[in-house]
């Protein structure tokens, strides 16, 4: 499979999960502003997770760019980051219905540190294909932002099970942090 397949196929997935969540959204019956006030905590579960589905999607693009070679090890490894992401619309479903509680809080800090790690495999398959000095490994380099990301989930985790608010504000931190623009691998590409 070629680089550009591999990326085509993995954009497909992604349309169809962001699709899937905005599915989600449930018309008021009423129709003054009164009614949206239910949907609330769906909505605002809806909002985050786009967002990170948003931000793996535009990694995932500027991954694949520094890369000049993928290996079957690193298209198993995609598919373990697209089943990831395809889990996020069922724990946003569940969270936003009950935002308050614990199980279901804790379920979205999973999927999201599934994908956080499947993601990691998935660089890792890459520099592994293309090469310890490849612009990839150069743009990936000690993943700061990765490492720290996978310490808030892992807090997170153990925070939704006692104050969940707590546990939303680390997720949301997190998303906050790779929405800062990360210019490792244009840097990287720039070097080579």
């Amino acid at each position: 499979m070629t680089k550009n397949r591999l990326e085509a196929f993995s954009d497909g997935v992604i349309a169809i999960i962001i699709t899937i969540m905005v599915l989600d959204l449930k018309v008021p019956t009423g129709s003054d502003l009164a009614a949206l006030q239910p949907l609330g905590s769906t909505f605002l579960c809806y909002v985050m997770s786009f967002v990170y589905v948003a931000i793996y999607w535009n990694n995932h693009h500027h991954m694949l760019h520094a890369a000049a070679r993928i290996s079957g090890a690193a298209m198993w490894a995609n598919m373990g980051l697209l089943f990831g992401l395809s889990v996020i619309p069922f724990v946003t479903s569940w969270m936003g219905q009950h935002p308050t509680v614990a199980a279901p809080v804790a379920l979205y800090g999973a999927v999201l540190l599934l994908c956080a790690v499947s993601y990691y495999i998935l660089a890792q398959t890459l520099i592994a294909a293309n090469g310890r000095e490849s612009a990839i490994a150069v743009a990936i380099g000690r993943d700061r932002k990765g490492r720290i990301s996978l310490a808030l989930y892992v807090m997170a985790i153990g925070m939704a099970m006692v104050h969940q608010m707590s546990a939303l504000v680390l997720y949301v931190t997190v998303a906050v942090i790779w929405l800062v623009p990360d210019k490792r691998i244009e840097r990287a590409l720039s070097s080579t």
